[in-house]
């Protein structure tokens, strides 16, 4: 994967004290990771960077909109993008063995010799992982604009159609304990 240079932050010359750096994310920044299940995104990352003497903290405010397909329907689903995420850097000695022991993944360690911080990577995973899980569209818009009518009648019809489902015999013999009391 290639660097680029307008995701590092060069810290060493900044001051301590709070820092604000602004991204603006479209569907070129994911070209040189794999394929995504969303397109046309249009996102806004925020980043206050607090350096700190031996550490920086890290705050992360996505926002924008991109577009998913509807789980249900199967037809194109925009979404509003809004999350944060908070991420710890602390300096030290040995990096890559503390970064190998520590559990907590809001923790990242670099070297004392460091002077550049990538945060490519980190925007492309908080963008991801700002998507929902299921991308439906909500029950109150299921006729909405952004539904595929043909779809949902097809799905109805199918609500309709199936068989009752049988009792697994298994179970059978325990109906009688049913309504002890």
């Amino acid at each position: 994967m290639s660097r680029r240079r307008e995701y590092e932050i060069a810290f060493v010359g900044l001051k301590p004290g709070v820092h604000v750096f602004s991204y603006e994310i479209g569907d070129r920044f994911f070209e040189v990771f794999q394929q995504q299940d969303f397109r046309n995104c249009r996102a806004t990352v925020k980043l206050e960077l607090d350096k700190k003497s031996s550490f920086m903290l890290l705050k992360f405010e996505i926002g924008g909109t991109l577009e998913v397909t509807c789980d249900r329907c199967n037809n194109n689903l925009p979404l509003e993008l809004w999350d944060e995420f908070s991420i710890t850097v602390k300096m030290v000695e040995e990096p890559d063995q503390m970064n190998e022991q520590e559990e907590d993944p809001d923790v990242y360690y670099i070297s004392r010799g460091e002077s550049h911080l990538n945060v490519e990577e980190w925007i492309y995973e908080f963008i991801n992982l700002s998507i929902p899980m299921q991308k439906t569209c909500s029950y109150e818009k299921m006729d909405g604009p952004y539904c595929n009518r043909a779809a949902l009648e097809m799905l109805k019809k199918l609500e309709n159609e199936t068989p009752e489902q049988k009792t697994n015999p298994i179970w059978k013999g325990l109906e009688k304990f049913k309504d002890l009391d």
